[in-house]
C-alpha cells in the first residue's frame, strides 16, 4: 500500500466527527399495512389480508395495484373497490379504484390466488446477465418483492410502514425486512412475525427450509439463514457482519435496523434488500464474496435502502455503494490503483460512440454499458469529489447526506447540497459536469522538456483532446528525477483545453513523466493504458465469430450454441459464419475463433 493511500484509507474509515442524525419520518405521516399472509408453496397460493391504515389528508379515491388474479375484496363497508379498464400493464398488475367514505383512514382488503412466474434470464450473458423472476411461490422455494404486486400497491405511490405474519408449513421459515417480532410452531404450522417500523419504498418476502444462525453485533441482531447446515460458513458470514457494520456505522452514522441477515436463496442472485441479503447457492460460498460483494450488499442499508434514490434525476446509490465498498476494500489492501484502472477500462471498451449516457439518465443495471456508467463512472464521481475536498470534508458531507435524508428519497441535487454544507464550497460545476453530461476527457501530453537554468524545472503541455467542452480537472502528474528515489507528484490545475506550465524546483533533473498515474481521474485511457481483455471484444460495435467447418457435428452444434451466446453478450453487430468462408480474417472487427479445427488457429497462435 502506498503511503498516500494508507492515508486516505486511514483518514475515510476513521475520521469521527459529529454525526447529524435526524428520527425517521413519522410514523403517522405515512401509510402503514398489517399484513396476514398464508403461503402454500406446493400449490403456488397465498392469502392476504392487509389492514391498511392511511395517514392525515389521504384522498378519498385511490389506485389500487394488484397481481392478476388474486379477487381483492373490501371487508369494511365503508369503502368501495371497483376494477378498473385493462392497461398496458395488464399483465403485471391489475388495477382497482378504492373509494373511502368521509372520515374514514383503515380499509381491510383480504384475497388470494397464485403467484408463479418462472425464472428468465434477462440482460446480457457476459458480464452482468442474470436470471430472475418477477415473483414465485412453488416447492423450490418463496420470493416475493414489489414487482410481483403481491401487496397492494397505490399509483400515487410513497414510503410506507409494515409489519407482517406468515403462516407456512412446518419446515419452512420465512424472511422478511424489519426486526423478528414472533417465531413459532403452532398446530403443524411455521408462524412468523416480522416487523419493519422504518419507512420502506418495497417490501420484500422470501421463504424456504432455511438453518438459522446468530449472534449480536452491537445492538444489531446478525442472523444467517442457509438452506443446509453449514457452521462454519455460517460463523463466517456473522463475523464478516460484525466487522462491516461497526466499519460502516463509524463512517457514516448508526446502521439504521434492527437486524442483517445474509440469507441463502434458491437460485443464483445477489440482492441487497432492506436489512438482509439473498445470496445464491454458488455466490454465498465463494471466498471472495466475504470481502467483495458481502459490504456492498451490507452498505445499501444505508445508501439505497436507508435513503432511497430519487432516480428521476439518476441513481446515485450504486456508485456510492461501489465506492465505500468494493473500492475502499480494494485500497485498504494497495489495489486501489489496479481496481480503478479496470473500472476505466470497463468504461472505455463497453462505452463506445452512441452508447454513452449520462448518470442524471442511469437508473439500473442491465447490461455492460448502464454497469460502466452507473457503477463506474458513479463511482468515479465520488472519488474525484474526495481528493477535491479532502478527506475529513467528504466524510462530512456523507454524514450530513445521512443525517438530513435518512428515510427519504433523495436526488444527486441533494447530494451536492450535504457537500457544499460540510465544505463550504459551490460544487454546481463538479455535479453539472460529471453528472449531466456524457463522455470523458482524454488526455494527451503533447510535450515535455527540462528547463530552467540548472535544467531542474519540468515544462509541459497537456491538452484534451475529447469533443466538446474541455473539463474542469484536477491532473496528477509524477515526475522521476534523476538521483531521485520516489517521483515527484504534483497536481495541475486545468481548465482549458491546453495547459502550458512548469513544474518549478525539482530536486533532479526530470528523467519521465507520467499523467494521472494512480488513474485518479474519470477519463477515457489510451489504448497503451488498456492490457488485452476479453471486453474490447465484447464491447465491440462489430464482431464476427468463426465456426469451424472440420468439426465433428457434435461439436459443431455445441459451437454453434456458444455463437449465439456470443451474440446475445454485448457487441453490436455480431455476424456468425464458417472459417471456410474466408480466405484472410477482416481486420475491421472483433474476431472470435471457435474450436481447435478452426483453420485460422495457427495465424492467432503466431500474433500471439
Amino acid at each position: 500500500m502506498s503511503m498516500s493511500e494508507l492515508r486516505r484509507s486511514t483518514a475515510i474509515a476513521a475520521a469521527l466527527c459529529l454525526v447529524l442524525i435526524t428520527g425517521p419520518v413519522e410514523a403517522a405521516s405515512i401509510l402503514h399495512h398489517d399484513l396476514e399472509v398464508r403461503l402454500e408453496p406446493a400449490t403456488h397460493t397465498l392469502a392476504v389480508r392487509d389492514r391498511i391504515t392511511f395517514p392525515a389528508a389521504t384522498p378519498r379515491e385511490l389506485v389500487v395495484l394488484l397481481h392478476p388474479g388474486l379477487a381483492p375484496r373490501v371487508e369494511e363497508s365503508t369503502a368501495t373497490l371497483a376494477a378498473l379498464e385493462s392497461g398496458d400493464d395488464a399483465a403485471v398488475a391489475t388495477r382497482y379504484r378504492l373509494s373511502l367514505a368521509p372520515g374514514v383512514d383503515t380499509v381491510t382488503l383480504s384475497y388470494r390466488g397464485v403467484i408463479d412466474h418462472p425464472l428468465e434470464q434477462v440482460g446480457e450473458e457476459y458480464a452482468r446477465g442474470q436470471t430472475e423472476t418477477r415473483g414465485t411461490i412453488s416447492p423450490g422455494g418463496v420470493y416475493l418483492a414489489g414487482a410481483a404486486r403481491w401487496y397492494p400497491q397505490f399509483e400515487a405511490g410513497g414510503l410506507f410502514s409494515a409489519t407482517l405474519s406468515v403462516d407456512l408449513p412446518e419446515g419452512w421459515d420465512a424472511v422478511s425486512q424489519g426486526v423478528r417480532a414472533g417465531h413459532e410452531i403452532t398446530d403443524g404450522r411455521r408462524r412468523v412475525r416480522w416487523e419493519s417500523r422504518e419507512p420502506q419504498d418495497d417490501l420484500c418476502l422470501v421463504a424456504d427450509r432455511y438453518t438459522e444462525y446468530g449472534a449480536r453485533a452491537g445492538g444489531v441482531e446478525a442472523m444467517v439463514f442457509l438452506r443446509a447446515p453449514d457452521d462454519a460458513l455460517a460463523r463466517q458470514y456473522l463475523e464478516a457482519t460484525t466487522g462491516y457494520l461497526a466499519l460502516y456505522a463509524s463512517l457514516i452514522g448508526p446502521y439504521p435496523y434492527g437486524k442483517w441477515a445474509a440469507v441463502e436463496n434458491f437460485w443464483e442472485t445477489g440482492y441487497g434488500l432492506p436489512s438482509f441479503t439473498l445470496l445464491g447457492p454458488k455466490v454465498i460460498r465463494f471466498p471472495f464474496i466475504l470481502h467483495s460483494s458481502y459490504p456492498h450488499e451490507i452498505l445499501h442499508s444505508w445508501w439505497g435502502n436507508g435513503v432511497f434514490a430519487d432516480t428521476a434525476g439518476g441513481n446515485w446509490s450504486e456508485g456510492l455503494t461501489a465506492y465505500l465498498a468494493d473500492h475502499l476494500v480494494k485500497e485498504q489492501r494497495g489495489e486501489g490503483a489496479e481496481y480503478r484502472q479496470t473500472t476505466l477500462q470497463k468504461y472505455a471498451d463497453y462505452v463506445l460512440s452512441g452508447r454513452d449516457l449520462p448518470l442524471s439518465d442511469f437508473r439500473s443495471r442491465h447490461g455492460s454499458v448502464t454497469e460502466a456508467v452507473g457503477y463506474g463512472k458513479s463511482l468515479m464521481l465520488f472519488h474525484l469529489l474526495r481528493l477535491e475536498l479532502g478527506d475529513a470534508a467528504f466524510v462530512g458531507g456523507l454524514r450530513e447526506f445521512w443525517g438530513r435524508m435518512r428515510f427519504a428519497t433523495a436526488s444527486f441535487a441533494d447530494l451536492r447540497r450535504a457537500f457544499e454544507q460540510a465544505s463550504g464550497r459551490e460544487l454546481g460545476w463538479f455535479f453539472d459536469q460529471w453528472v449531466t453530461r456524457t463522455g470523458a476527457p482524454q488526455l494527451r501530453l503533447r510535450g515535455a522538456r527540462a528547463a530552467g537554468p540548472d535544467g531542474r524545472d519540468l515544462a509541459l503541455t497537456l491538452e484534451q483532446t475529447q469533443a466538446g467542452d474541455p473539463y474542469r480537472l484536477r491532473v496528477p502528474v509524477a515526475v522521476t528525477v534523476e538521483g531521485g528515489a520516489e517521483a515527484v507528484v504534483a497536481v495541475l490545475e486545468m481548465t482549458g483545453r491546453t495547459l502550458e506550465t512548469t513544474i518549478p524546483g525539482l530536486p533532479g533533473r526530470p528523467l519521465r513523466v507520467d499523467v494521472d498515474p494512480g488513474f485518479d481521474l474519470f477519463r477515457r485511457l489510451d489504448r497503451n493504458e488498456i492490457p488485452p481483455a476479453l471486453s474490447q471484444a465484447f464491447g465491440a460495435d462489430k464482431a464476427l465469430v468463426l465456426l469451424p467447418a472440420a468439426a465433428p457435428p457434435a461439436l459443431a452444434a455445441a459451437y454453434r450454441d456458444l455463437a449465439g451466446a456470443i451474440g446475445r453478450s454485448g457487441p453490436g453487430d455480431v455476424e456468425i459464419r464458417e472459417d471456410r468462408e474466408f480466405t484472410d480474417l477482416p481486420p475491421d472487427r472483433a474476431i472470435f475463433l471457435l474450436g481447435w479445427e478452426n483453420r485460422f488457429l495457427p495465424a492467432l497462435r503466431g500474433a500471439i
